[in-house]
């Protein structure tokens, strides 16, 4: 029996899977159709046109279920290691799940509401994924330090940490990339402009927050 088909283990396998694809596929389609620049668009710039949003929005509402199965067992499994007399672990325990809850509801959000046609609710579900989703990898980090040595090695908690910190200087770097964008470009609807050329003004800027939203994307994959 292969790894990945043990008890739920093929769950995240599915999830990072399944999430690349719809990333590829929706941007493969987009670019090839022109909806979309060959240069790192925007995620939500490759799902706001017919057919890829179509796609994007299936697949990704798909990736929301998958990624809320995933936090879920990962909740039973720490739930079922430690004792009921670790308060601390069973609050952190219970904060990521809803952190992990409120992250996936977000990214239902994105799939299906385009940011050209519903900018402030495909904003607030863009917020939703990434802020509480951030807060959940930090969490799990945190019960990784309490629990370690009894039930794993100081390489998971120094790998999530990591990732937990990678994550979270990519969103700051994408909240300020974004802030610089707008500053350079007042009464341009920065939101909905999907086509960019090099040297445009706030070109720059953009590809900053782009390189760090994708990055910040692979991480959480991992």
């Amino acid at each position: 029996m292969w790894w990945f088909q043990r008890g739920l283990c093929a769950l995240p396998v599915a999830l990072v899977i399944w999430s690349s694809a719809t990333f590829l596929v929706s941007y493969a389609t987009a670019v090839v159709l022109g909806h979309a620049d060959l240069l790192v668009p925007y995620i939500s710039d490759t799902g706001t046109e017919v057919p890829e949003r179509c796609v994007f929005g299936f697949m990704l509402s798909i990736s929301a279920f998958l990624g809320l199965g995933t936090m879920y067992v990962r909740h039973k499994q720490v739930q079922a290691l430690i004792s009921a007399s670790e308060l601390g672990l069973q609050l952190l325990n219970y904060t990521g799940l809803l952190m992990g809850i409120a992250s996936t509801v977000g990214m239902c959000v994105v799939a299906n509401f385009q940011k050209t046609d519903m900018t402030s609710i495909h904003l607030l579900g863009a917020g939703l994924t990434f802020g509480p989703g951030t807060l959940y990898i930090l969490v799990q980090t945190g019960m990784s330090y309490r629990m370690q040595l009894r039930f794993h090695g100081r390489d998971i908690l120094w790998a999530r940490m990591a990732v937990g910190m990678w994550s979270l200087i990519s969103i700051i770097t994408l909240f300020i990339s974004s802030v610089l964008l707008y500053d350079a470009l007042p009464g341009v609807d920065v939101a909905n402009k999907l086509h960019w050329q090099p040297g445009e003004r706030g070109c720059t800027c953009h590809l900053r927050a782009l390189a760090n939203w994708m990055l910040r994307l692979v991480v959480e994959s991992l």
